[in-house]
């Protein structure tokens, strides 16, 4: 017979499921880790160059450590065999290379970085990657803006690496800050090189966006964080950076003009717009080179660095298919580099374009590698912001900002790539690594090995944003 109850029959409400301390302490962990490669001049400045492979050693231990602990769940087929693979020809340089000492100690670094990417990407969901970088940056203009004031309102003196102070009045390239936030000179932040501080900037404004975009909470502050992130990147001024801006602006637009299509052939109009503008924009831009760089503030060979190119081009022929050896950065001690090119006094350490050092240090197949590396990235990067997700026959799911994030910091390293060696090390090759990882192993937001295990456990919900 039936029993009547006052007893409804379903679940009792409970409290909302939380994140485990361990799962909020690893979170941190990665914050720190992305923080170091934004921001690995900071460190460099502030402990040297030996307490900054102290860091990297250690901290590269703690996530092998972290990695066999927690062994996250990885497509082994799906790994990012071309970095991977440009990393062990740079490592092989050792047999030939003309400076062993400084292809042994650069390697670490860039094998300690490599490992570091593959880990950050196995361990977080997508959301939670774009969550961790935007910490990282925060942390990074925060600090920035409070050191400048920091030098300005207290010290009132340039100051150089380990807090010491300059009185002269030459302003060299070895400062760390120059004391120009209210003279309305260029500032530097805690990385110490206005160009850096404002790459960093740059990236800063696309993360905060993207996340307002997928809904994230507290949107007053990232609008803040927006408009700090903006007057660093003005304040910073550089002409390259600026370029970079304009080129995102440009890869946005397309994406979001790529996603209003209803019919795969409709996208083949706007790839041929695409060439048409593209070609005729790159060669306005070369006639009219001399009168933009002008407006950017720079001389007609962008800043001495047509010299640089023309020196390292000159002996990088002289062994075109290995190399000379891997040295990312070039250490300025090492005698072949020691007072080689020289410029504003100071031992340049790099090419300032990374397919050039890429081709100096190790030969074609380097830079065949590189390429590769690049190419495959973009084409992934490219799709996965432009096509709906869709895993079964539900064609209509709406898109997500989230995905466009690949595509936009790529951007912004081929641009800065052109004039600096700065993507094959730190935050560049790190992001490299990462994205070509997370998108291998997660191609579609939930979906994925890491993604699906960690969104049953934390009954993650998907954003679902528009078009």
């Amino acid at each position: 017979m039936a029993v009547h109850t006052r007893h409804p029959i379903a679940a009792p409400p409970a409290a909302p499921v939380r994140e485990s301390t361990g799962r909020l302490l690893l979170r941190g962990y990665t914050i720190f880790i992305l923080f170091t490669a934004l921001a690995t001049t900071f460190w460099f400045n502030l402990i040297g160059a030996v307490g900054l492979v102290i860091l990297v050693c250690a901290t590269t231990l703690v996530s092998g450590v972290l990695w066999s602990v927690l062994r996250p769940a990885i497509a082994w087929r799906q790994l990012p065999w071309l970095p991977l693979a440009y990393v062990a020809w740079a490592g092989a340089s050792v047999i030939w290379s003309t400076w062993r000492d400084a292809t042994v100690l650069t390697w670490v670094l860039l094998a300690a970085t490599t490992l570091q990417g593959l880990f950050v990407a196995s361990v977080l969901t997508w959301r939670e990657l774009v969550r961790a970088i935007a910490s990282a940056l925060k942390w990074v203009m925060a600090l920035s803006i409070l050191f400048e004031l920091w030098v300005s309102l207290i010290v009132r003196h340039p100051i150089l690496p380990n807090f010491l102070l300059w009185d002269g009045d030459i302003v060299t390239e070895l400062d760390w800050s120059r004391n120009n936030l209210f003279d309305g000179g260029r500032i530097q932040g805690i990385v110490g090189n206005a160009h850096l501080l404002a790459v960093a900037a740059l990236l800063a404004i696309i993360v905060f966006a993207i996340r307002i975009a997928s809904g994230a909470p507290r949107t007053t502050l990232l609008y803040g964080w927006i408009a700090l992130s903006a007057f660093l990147l003005w304040r910073s001024s550089s002409g390259t950076v600026w370029l970079a801006a304009v080129a995102v602006a440009v890869v946005l637009a397309s994406a979001l003009l790529m996603r209003t299509t209803k019919r795969p052939g409709e996208r083949t109009k706007f790839y041929v717009a695409y060439a048409i503008v593209g070609l005729g924009g790159a060669l306005a831009v070369w006639l009219a080179r001399t009168q933009i760089l002008g407006l950017l503030g720079k001389s007609s060979d962008l800043t001495g660095r047509e010299g640089i190119w023309n020196d390292v081009w000159a002996r990088a022929i002289e062994h075109p298919v290995l190399g000379w050896g891997f040295s990312t950065p070039w250490l300025p001690w090492v005698p072949e580099f020691d007072a080689w090119i020289v410029v504003n006094d100071l031992t340049v350490f790099h090419a300032h374009d990374m397919w050039l050092d890429a081709f100096f240090q190790l030969g074609a197949v380097g830079l065949g590698l590189l390429v590769l590396t690049y190419a495959a990235l973009i084409w992934r990067a490219w799709f996965f912001a432009i096509d709906r997700p869709r895993w079964d026959l539900t064609a209509d799911r709406p898109y997500q900002a989230l995905t466009l994030l690949p595509a936009l910091v790529m951007t912004v390293l081929l641009v800065q790539g052109v004039a600096e060696s700065r993507p094959l090390s730190e935050w560049g090759w790190l992001f490299v690594v990462m994205l070509s990882h997370k998108i291998g192993q997660s191609p579609l937001l939930g979906e994925g090995p890491t993604e699906r295990r960690l969104t049953t456990e934390r009954g993650e919900q998907v954003e679902r944003i528009g078009p």
